[in-house]
């Protein structure tokens, strides 16, 4: 008998297949949403939360309307705290605030127009009339739109299409794209690479357009750039980069693909990576970038990753190293001795993934160690081994036979070390 539980992101016909294949499309549909509840803690939240009300109160006992004589400057400042549906509704109060809203920069979360009483996450059936609401206010507002959350919407090619037409002429800023995930190969309209009033950009479950499309990408004032979980080919995130000269952060989460990145920027100040099983990453030329973080690799299988640090001369932070990358800094590799011209003297914290139950992981640490003179914060997670072998450990012995690191003994002064069990080669250590 088939299980009779509604789905949320999973559609009929891709539950139909999952079945006819012999596996449950529901363990699908929770693995799905379990990934959105990921995305949604990475992408940056609407200014204002879901708490503002708009309420009816008794007038006061004289009958004077003294909120009405406020400033406009702050009545929209009252106004732009709102949530959208609630905004729109100051428009019946009186004369004096029909004009208000529609010249209040927009705040709009799709997740406050959800049905009233109705929990997370969204399910198909709430979804038309959210997606409704939506098109209603971006229609009626004349904009600019100053922040757009669209993050629980099942949106069609043809809807997010008019969207993105809407947002694009009337000047949105910061914008949020999360597409409730099924069908997954949902392409981004083209357009949305050029809408220039960009200052943030996150997106999330969608196919980017070809390289040839983005290379007509223009993001002159785009500061932020989200890319989570999105199937693209391999230099589209090197067309954006290279289309958006003010850009400082990068974020990218979930790679579906082979992630080839070699980034030219005048910039960039921290670039994040994390949940991609082969990596292939250049800092080529970044002359501002303070934070390169590394983590999260996908799946059980071999991890190959790739990372060279060319010129990055404010490079601060750098983490999270682990066996398995090739990590070349100047023409330093990996199980070659360190010497002066390969040390990055300019990092100060540094990040290490070590299995101590695993003899060429724990032998690594020195030589990184050695690689990075100036650290003063060290920061390691002890990752634990699927079948470690019998008396693997390296101990004490060990760390006194590869002699004194300079920087552990006069420059370290904060350590953590996370996962910790005690186990001989974390004592060791």
């Amino acid at each position: 008998m088939a299980d009779p539980r509604p789905f949320t992101n999973v559609d009929p016909a891709t539950a139909a297949a999952v079945r006819r294949s012999g596996c449950d499309p529901h363990e699908l549909d929770m693995f799905m949403e379990h990934l959105l509840t990921y995305i949604y803690t990475l992408v940056p939240r609407p200014p204002f939360p879901d708490n503002g009300r708009l309420a009816a109160h008794a007038a006061s006992s004289d009958g004077v309307d003294r909120i009405s004589r406020l400033p406009d400057e702050l009545l929209r400042n009252i106004v732009a705290r709102l949530p959208a549906k609630y905004g729109a509704r100051t428009a019946v109060l009186s004369s004096c605030w029909r004009a208000l809203w529609s010249s209040t920069p927009l705040v709009l979360s799709d997740a406050h127009l959800l049905p009233d009483g109705h929990g997370w996450p969204p399910t198909p059936a709430t979804s038309p009339s959210v997606i409704a609401a939506v098109s209603r206010i971006l229609e009626a507002h004349p904009g600019p739109f100053r922040c757009v959350d669209l993050v629980c919407s099942h949106m069609s090619r043809a809807r997010v299409a008019r969207w993105v037409q809407l947002l694009a002429a009337k000047g949105v800023q910061d914008l949020v794209l999360v597409n409730r995930p099924w069908p997954q190969d949902v392409p981004l309209p083209a357009a949305l690479f050029s809408v220039t009033t960009l200052t943030s950009l996150y997106i999330g479950l969608w196919k980017l357009p070809s390289t040839d499309v983005l290379r007509g990408a223009s993001f002159p004032h785009l500061v932020e750039l989200g890319i989570c979980s999105v199937e693209m080919e391999r230099d589209a995130v090197e067309s954006l980069v290279a289309r958006s000269p003010k850009l400082e952060i990068l974020n990218i989460e979930g790679c579906r693909v082979e992630l080839r990145l070699h980034l030219v920027s005048q910039s960039l100040r921290c670039v994040q990576i994390c949940g991609s099983a082969k990596e292939d990453i250049a800092m080529v030329k970044a002359p501002c970038l303070e934070r390169l973080i590394l983590s999260g690799r996908v799946g059980r299988g071999p991890f190959h990753s790739r990372v060279r640090i060319g010129d990055a001369p404010k490079l601060y932070t750098l983490g999270y190293i682990e066996r398995g990358q090739v990590l070349e800094l100047g023409k330093f590799q990996y199980g070659i001795k360190p010497s002066t011209s390969t040390m990055l003297r300019t990092v100060k914290i540094l990040s290490l993934n070590v299995r101590f139950g695993v003899r060429d992981d724990v032998k690594m640490v020195p030589t990184f160690l050695r690689c990075f003179p100036n650290a003063e914060r060290l920061h390691i997670v002890s990752k634990r081994c699927d079948q470690p072998a019998a008396g693997n450990h390296l101990t004490r012995s060990f760390w006194e036979e590869s002699g004194p690191i300079e920087n552990v003994a006069s420059r370290i002064h904060t350590m953590s070390l996370r996962e910790f069990i005690g186990d001989p080669g974390e004592v060791g250590f």
